[in-house]
């Protein structure tokens, strides 16, 4: 077991036939393995906080996953209610469409809307970097930062494609140690996680985090 790498990894559940079995399950291992996070959906936080109470191991809840095309007062509210059940991380998704329309105002306060409702949590910034050039990537970056997000994170993994090296080592570029990167989507083997890391990933989201840690 590979503890050391462990602590890079938020262990993730996100499928929509998740059941209360399946987190209780995805909890223990977190528990086992001492992983960083589990990041699940919103209805399952509480759930997620009793299993790991005193472990150590936060919980991460996503906001206006995965599309990012909510109201910005849909995705506080929701930050707000996670938080208020116990999250200590939120991994919110970036209004992908306007940022891709032009409207870097928006995606701002937008970001700063989810900032300002988790109370102080983490809070992680999907760029989707699949849907996005590479100066809009430094763009999501540089709103994130100005928004006051934690982090910026590469990809929900419901989308057209997920982490790469490429993106993860130009997120590092931009934010420098200012902000954390994770890297997620994708990553099945404790050789993808250390490329991420080696390009600069200060956290991995993954749902093979038994398998990549596994081993000596």
């Amino acid at each position: 077991m590979n503890r050391e790498l462990a602590k890079f990894i938020d262990h993730t559940l996100l499928k929509a036939d998740a059941m209360p079995g399946d987190v209780i399950q995805l909890c223990a291992e977190a528990r086992e393995f001492g992983f960083a996070s589990v990041c699940v959906n919103g209805g399952y936080v509480s759930l997620a906080v009793r299993e790991l109470e005193g472990t150590g191991v936060a919980t991460c809840s996503v906001v206006g996953f995965p599309l990012g095309a909510g109201a910005s007062t849909s995705k506080a509210f929701e930050a707000s209610e996670a938080v208020s059940h116990g999250a200590s991380e939120i991994d919110m998704v970036l209004a992908v469409g306007r940022l891709l329309a032009g409207e870097e105002d928006y995606v701002r306060e937008d970001i700063r809307s989810v900032v300002g409702a988790s109370g102080g949590a983490l809070v992680k910034v999907i760029v989707e970097t699949c849907l996005l050039t590479d100066e809009l990537k430094e763009l999501a970056c540089r709103l994130a930062e100005e928004a006051g997000a934690s982090f910026v994170k590469t990809s929900t993994g419901f989308s057209s494609g997920g982490a790469t090296v490429g993106d993860v080592y130009l997120m590092r570029r931009v934010v420098g140690d200012r902000l954390g990167v994770k890297a997620s989507g994708g990553i099945r083997t404790r050789e993808d996680a250390e490329r991420m890391i080696a390009a600069g990933a200060s956290r991995i989201g993954a749902s093979a985090s038994v398998a990549i840690c596994s081993g000596d």
